[in-house]
C-alpha cells in the first residue's frame, strides 16, 4: 500500500485534514455496508451481477461481444426488447464499477430486465481495467464506446448514459469529450451518475493508486469536477441526474453533492443543463446498483420517452442546500435474488491493492 502518512496537503479540503488511515476507510465502500459484513457484500453483488447477467442473456436477444474497437477488451454486450426495431429505441449505456481494475460487463447486466421490459435496448460496455489499461485509455475507450453505438443506430430515441462508481466518473468524462475527432454527435439525452469519483486527487493516495499509478497531473486531467464548469452541452434538453446512497462513505457524499454543484452554474440557473441530485434512502454502495434489477427503482424509469428519473423532481437551484429527495421504504426483490447463493463466489480482496 502507498504510505501518504508524510504527505502535506496544501489547502484545507476535508479530506486533506485526514490521516491516510481515515481517508483509505473512507474510499473504501465496502467498509461502510450495514446490512452485511464487508467481504460477505462484495460477494452478494458479484453474485447477483453474475446471475442477471446470466438471466439476460438465457432470456433477452442480444448481440453478445461487439466489438467498438480493435482492443482485445474494446466489446459490448447489447440487449433489445422484444419484437423491437433495433435501431428506433432508446439505448441505455452501463459502465461497471470496481475502481478502474476490476469487474466486467459479464456480470453487470443488473438492469436488463426492467429496461427492455420498457422498450429500451441496453448496452453493457467493456473497458481495459487497470493495470492493462491506464485511465486515459479507459476514457478514450469509453467515449468510442458511445460513438460506435451512434454510428451503428444513428435513428436511435436517444442514448443515456449510467455509470457505477469508476464507471460513474467514466460517464462524467463524456461530458467534456470532443465528439468531432470521433466524427459523430451522440444524441445523449441523459447521464445517470451513481456514486461515483469526480475529483481523483485523494485516489493518489490510496491503495487503489497501487494498480492505476496515477500522478498528480493524471488524476487532474482526469477529474470532471475540475473540467465540467468550462463545459456545454451539446443538446440543452440533456439531462443530468446525480445519485449518492444514503449508506456511501462521508466522501462519497461529498463527492458527488460537489459535482452536482459545480455543473455550469450559469447555464445551470438558466435552465438550460437540467441536473438533479439525490440521495436514494436506505441503500449502501453496492445495494444501489444492485436495486437496478427492480422494475420500480427510480433509476429503470428511462421509458421510451421523455426521461423519467426526473419526473416530479425539482430541479436544485445554484444555491439548493443538500436536502436531496430520498425514498422511504424498500421496493420488493424480484424473487430470483433471494435465492442468489454466495458461496461458491471467488473471495474478494479488501485494502489491499483492491479495496471496494
Amino acid at each position: 500500500m502507498m504510505d501518504v502518512s508524510g504527505v502535506g496537503f496544501p489547502s484545507k479540503v476535508p479530506w486533506k485534514m485526514m490521516s491516510a488511515e481515515e481517508l483509505e476507510n473512507q474510499y473504501c465502500p465496502s467498509r461502510w455496508v450495514v446490512r452485511l459484513g464487508a467481504e460477505e457484500s462484495l460477494r452478494t453483488y458479484l453474485q447477483i451481477g453474475i446471475e442477471a447477467t446470466r438471466r439476460a442473456r438465457a432470456a433477452r436477444k442480444s448481440l453478445l461481444h461487439v466489438p467498438y474497437g480493435d482492443g482485445e477488451g474494446e466489446k459490448v454486450d447489447i440487449y433489445f426488447p422484444d419484437e423491437s426495431a433495433e435501431g428506433s429505441l432508446p439505448f441505455f449505456l452501463f459502465f461497471h464499477g470496481g475502481y478502474w481494475q476490476s469487474g466486467s460487463k459479464d456480470e453487470s447486466a443488473f438492469m436488463v430486465d426492467p429496461l427492455t421490459a420498457q422498450g429500451v435496448a441496453v448496452v453493457i460496455v467493456a473497458y481495459d481495467i487497470a493495470p492493462k489499461g491506464t485511465l486515459d485509455q479507459m476514457v478514450d475507450q469509453v467515449t468510442r464506446s458511445v460513438a460506435f453505438v451512434q454510428k451503428r443506430y444513428p435513428s436511435n430515441k436517444g442514448i443515456y448514459l449510467c455509470g457505477h462508481s469508476a464507471g460513474a466518473h467514466l460517464a462524467a468524462m463524456m461530458l467534456l469529450a470532443n465528439w468531432t475527432k470521433h466524427g459523430v454527435t451522440p444524441n445523449l439525452k441523459g447521464f445517470f451518475l451513481v456514486s461515483g469519483v469526480f475529483d481523483l486527487e485523494p485516489i493518489v493516495y490510496t491503495s487503489q493508486n497501487v494498480a492505476l499509478q496515477l500522478t498528480l497531473e493524471d488524476a487532474q486531467r482526469n477529474s470532471p469536477q475540475l473540467k465540467v464548469a468550462q463545459a456545454q452541452p451539446a443538446d440543452p434538453t440533456c439531462r443530468v441526474l446525480v445519485v449518492v446512497g444514503q449508506f456511501d462513505s462521508p466522501e462519497f457524499h461529498r463527492q458527488s453533492w460537489e459535482f452536482y454543484q459545480v455543473l455550469p452554474a450559469q447555464t445551470l440557473c438558466q435552465g438550460e443543463w437540467k441536473a438533479s441530485f439525490e440521495e436514494l434512502h436506505d441503500v449502501d454502495h453496492f445495494e444501489i446498483v444492485e436495486n437496478l434489477t427492480q422494475k420500480d427503482n427510480v433509476l429503470t424509469q428511462v421509458g421510451p420517452h421523455p426521461w423519467q428519473p426526473f419526473h416530479g423532481r425539482q430541479q436544485r437551484s445554484c444555491h439548493s442546500p443538500l436536502d436531496a429527495q430520498t425514498r422511504t421504504s424498500r421496493p420488493a426483490w424480484p424473487t430470483w435474488r433471494n435465492s442468489v447463493s454466495t458461496k461458491n463466489t471467488k473471495k474478494l480482496a479488501r485494502c489491499d491493492g483492491t479495496c471496494l
